[in-house]
């Protein structure tokens, strides 16, 4: 069951509503020409969007530091750039000795994936719902949240199996889940136009209460609802003392065969997603899918890249290529094929280091770049989509930071999903990158056919200190090409990050710029900044 999309192209450059890939850079014949400085483009408000990160966790291992929606047709008028690596927006990039060429070739006829504006989701501890983040009312999350579409708010983590349905309760209570709590969740999804995978107490619970809740939050959220996921990370419930540490698939399967049934007879076709395993995919997921193929209409699978608490866990692992997750994708993809799993496989709890992060590397400017290529790689592959855990204002990973009730900034890593927003959604199709002279290549390149014909191009350099001059190469003619850059001070920087030469505010507003490159036949020529990404948009 494919998750709900809005389709079309989505209006108002970085509005409240949102921006999605065409938009930002269509030329405005409707607006009045803006003059340009020389060698500046003209700057374009794009309206808000909305997300965040959440997490306590019992065992740690997803303990998350606590933690653009009408995206395609906004006007921009756009000046004349001869070098984006130069232009920033009306300051002058500092010169690097270090330069290398590049050429990539786009193949539109190769089609890799079809990727949907719900690729990209977030994923909150369920202990959330007791803040009062999510009300209808949060007017900063929910332009975050429009900022980069209408997608998939998983509702889950550690904390949803030591989280009690108290249906009479008053709501925000530590520890419990109450009406109000469920009725508030329900406002923000509406305002947000986002849809939840609700999770249900497993682990400490019993089947008919979860079946209770179940029926009380289908009636609330409604066409809010995309499904339900029950327990989270079964596989490492021996170890958490979650149950009695001889506790394995078998007694999973068993025990999840009960609540599926108590729950489908109190909301009769409720969608069923699962098993939300930790790791341990060819051993707890992969047969899952076979067993529950009937009963689930998606497979659900966490990944981390590594533990936040080790030494070895640097940007430059975060950013270094990772063979083991493309077998993981891969065998995945292949058992939900062998299933008829409708949705196939999402990843629905990800980031980049678990046990909330590592400080200092998951809220730098280089989770950025690493969610930008992470997400596309997983889409590459035929990965349904991802979820990034989320919440809290500690210095480990989430997008979006918040405080109680509050939204406190968009971090790092929420450019890079709203650079992907930009990108998508339509066709994602094959690349080839060729860098002579480099013995690992730090350009990434990800190409996106949209509806309308245009190609988008991300680039991206991991490289510290080298730039790039990439030439792509098309399979037809261009008649125009327009850019946005994504930049930080440097990998290692958690603020001074900006999309377009501008920041993004904390309810998603901003006013990116856009730079028109000069076209050649098929060709386009590119300066990329060291540790920079770009986003081209082709006519």
């Amino acid at each position: 069951m494919a998750l709900a999309t809005v389709s079309a192209c989505l209006s108002a450059c970085f509005s409240t509503a949102g921006l999605s890939g065409g938009a930002l850079f269509d030329a405005a014949a409707s607006l009045p020409s803006v003059d340009a400085a020389p060698n500046g483009p003209d700057a374009v408000e794009l309206s808000p969007a909305s997300d965040a990160r959440d997490a306590p966790a019992s065992d740690g291992r997803r303990d998350a530091n606590e933690g653009l929606d009408a995206r395609h047709d906004a006007a921009l008028d756009l000046a004349p750039a001869t070098d984006i690596r130069r232009d920033t927006g009306g300051e002058v990039a500092p010169a690097t000795d270090a330069e290398a060429s590049a050429t990539v070739v786009v193949s539109p006829s190769q089609v890799l994936a079809t990727v949907g504006q719900d690729f990209v989701g977030l994923s909150y501890e369920k202990s959330h719902l007791a803040t009062g983040l999510f009300n209808g009312g949060n007017a900063n999350l929910v332009g975050l949240f429009g900022r980069v579409g209408a997608s998939l708010l998983r509702i889950g983590g550690n904390s949803v199996d030591h989280t009690s349905w108290t249906p009479g309760g008053a709501g925000q209570t530590s520890g419990t889940v109450s009406r109000p709590d469920v009725d508030a969740l329900a406002a923000f999804l509406r305002a947000a136009s986002w849809q939840a995978l609700y999770g249900l107490n497993y682990a400490t619970s019993t089947p008919a209460q979860a079946a209770d809740e179940a029926a009380y939050v289908a009636t609330s959220l409604g066409d809010r609802l995309y499904g339900f996921e029950i327990g989270n990370e079964p596989d490492e419930y021996s170890s958490n003392s979650d149950e009695a540490t001889t506790f394995g698939y078998a007694d999973f399967l068993t025990g999840w065969e009960s609540y599926a049934a108590a729950i489908t007879t109190a909301v009769p076709g409720a969608v069923l997603t699962g098993p939300a395993a930790a790791g341990n995919y060819a051993t707890w997921t992969v047969p899952f899918a076979s067993a529950e193929a009937a009963r689930i209409a998606l497979l659900t699978q966490h990944w981390y890249r590594a533990n936040g608490e080790a030494a070895t866990s640097t940007i430059d692992l975060l950013l270094s290529p990772i063979p083991s997750l493309l077998t993981e994708i891969d065998a995945l993809v292949m058992a939900t094929s062998a299933a008829k799993i409708a949705g196939g496989i999402r990843f629905a709890e990800t980031n980049s280091f678990y046990n909330g992060g590592a400080p200092g590397i998951s809220d730098a400017f280089g989770s950025a770049l690493w969610v930008l290529d992470y997400a596309f790689t997983q889409a590459e592959h035929g990965s349904a989509g991802i979820n990034l855990h989320s919440g809290g204002e500690g210095t480990g990973y989430t997008p979006i930071a918040d405080s109680g009730s509050s939204v406190v900034e968009a971090r790092p890593e929420y450019y890079g999903v709203a650079m992907f927003a930009l990108a998508t959604p339509g066709q994602v199709v094959q690349t080839q990158v060729d860098l002579p002279d480099q013995p690992s290549s730090p350009l990434r390149a990800h190409a996106v056919l949209a509806d309308d014909g245009t190609t988008r191009i991300v680039l991206i350099d991991v490289d510290r200190t080298l730039a790039l001059d990439v030439t792509v190469e098309l399979a037809r003619l261009a008649t125009s090409a327009q850019a946005i850059s994504l930049r930080g001070p440097s990998l290692d920087a958690t603020s001074g990050v900006t999309l377009g030469g501008t920041s993004i505010a904390v309810d998603g507003s901003a006013t990116p710029l856009a730079t028109s490159l000069p076209v050649s036949g098929s060709t386009v020529v590119v300066d990329l900044s060291p540790a920079s990404a770009v986003l081209l948009e082709v006519r």
